[in-house]
């Protein structure tokens, strides 16, 4: 554990709480049409929004984007609002966790980064068992809890519990923007915080 000098180097180490911009990727995980339409509109309407949000700032920011597609013939594409703001199509898997896609899994190992912001859909199947994975890969994983979803809020409930089990910060939106941006008045700052009003 390294020294820290507010802290005299005890309890959990700074990096598992610190983001750093030159080390982070955002991970979206199968935000889907037929999946969304199952979901409750008004908590999948502030997912959209905070995965939106986090996408935006990604990119300006300089953070790869990875986005998955669980099943697409059956489950369709990414919804359009977000599908707009990526830059590469999403990548499709039959796996559950994008850790078991060995397509996926080089996407993320290639990038270099050991830092992984996840969002999107089911919280208890699909993102719980890619953080478990990342995890177990030492990946620092951040969860933001306001831009992850499940048909049920009690299932929402148990992949947020299972999530911070496997070892993930659970976080939200707003403070994942700000950890990124570090420093107001920055033109980054002014161009960003908008997002987050």
């Amino acid at each position: 554990m390294r020294s820290d000098p507010l802290h005299g180097g005890h309890g959990p180490d700074p990096r598992s709480l610190t983001l750093d911009r030159g080390d982070a990727l955002l991970l979206v995980v199968d935000v889907q049409e037929r999946l969304a339409s199952a979901m409750n509109p008004a908590a999948l309407a502030a997912v959209e929004k905070n995965a939106g949000v986090l996408i935006r700032v990604a990119r300006r920011l300089g953070l790869p984007v990875v986005a998955t597609e669980q099943y697409p013939r059956g489950l369709g594409h990414t919804v359009p609002s977000l599908r707009a703001l990526l830059e590469e199509a999403p990548m499709e898997k039959l796996e559950f966790s994008c850790g078991a896609s060995q397509e996926i899994a080089r996407r993320i190992v290639s990038t270099g980064r050991r830092q992984v912001i996840v969002v999107g859909m089911e919280t208890h199947v699909c993102v719980f068992q890619t953080v478990r994975d990342l995890a177990r890969g030492e990946f620092s994983v951040f969860l933001a809890q306001d831009a992850v979803l499940s048909r049920t809020e009690e299932n929402r409930r148990v992949g947020l519990h299972l999530c911070e089990k496997s070892g993930a910060t659970l976080t939200s939106t707003e403070a994942v923007v700000f950890d990124l941006l570090g420093v107001a008045g920055t033109p980054e700052f002014k161009e960003l915080s908008p997002l987050i009003k």
